[in-house]
């Protein structure tokens, strides 16, 4: 369902849910479907934490997930709820936790946080990114750096975090370190 895809969406680019909840898809620069041209999410400054305008470098398994998605009439959010309202951040809390909860009645361990040993939350995927990041020696400015550090930085690295985000995602996908 749509909580799922969300919570999805967060985890292939290490958003914010807020932010993913709120998106809307003139935020979107998409080539058409058979375009392999790269993508981009521009986030306006209004709903940006540090009220500055955001360019994501979208992965091809984030436009494969956006492509995927149907387009509701008269509603412009990308991943609505099923009344055409913004997806609640309980919602993809509780996506995860049936994820967990589903595992363990699978057999698994669940997905536990290693250092609290208590269940995953969405926000911990920002942190999983960051900590991904630093160990293959990825900027820390690159992945989710301090408001310092951004105040400072002249550029948003762009094509850099594009190619980041592909070794993210294969990362996730089991293909890669």
């Amino acid at each position: 369902a749509m909580g799922a895809k969300a919570l999805q969406f967060i985890m292939l680019n290490a958003s914010r849910s807020g932010e993913v909840r709120g998106m809307t898809w003139d935020e979107l620069e998409m080539e058409p479907e058979n375009s392999t041209a790269s993508a981009t999410w521009i986030i306006p400054s209004a709903r940006m934490k540090a009220k500055k305008e955001h360019r994501v470098a979208l992965s091809s398994e984030a436009v494969a997930l956006l492509r995927s998605l149907p387009r509701l009439s008269n509603c412009q959010l990308v991943f609505p709820s099923p009344k055409g309202k913004q997806l609640s951040d309980m919602t993809i809390s509780a996506t995860m936790r049936r994820m967990h909860t589903d595992d363990i009645k699978r057999g698994g361990k669940g997905f536990l946080d290693p250092q609290m040993n208590r269940p995953a939350v969405p926000h911990a995927l920002r942190s999983t990114f960051r900590d991904w990041a630093a160990e293959n020696g990825y900027d820390r400015d690159m992945a989710v750096g301090s408001a310092a550090e951004r105040a400072y930085r002249r550029t948003d690295m762009f094509e850099r975090r594009r190619a980041m985000m592909e070794a993210w995602v294969l990362f996730l996908k089991g293909e890669g370190k």
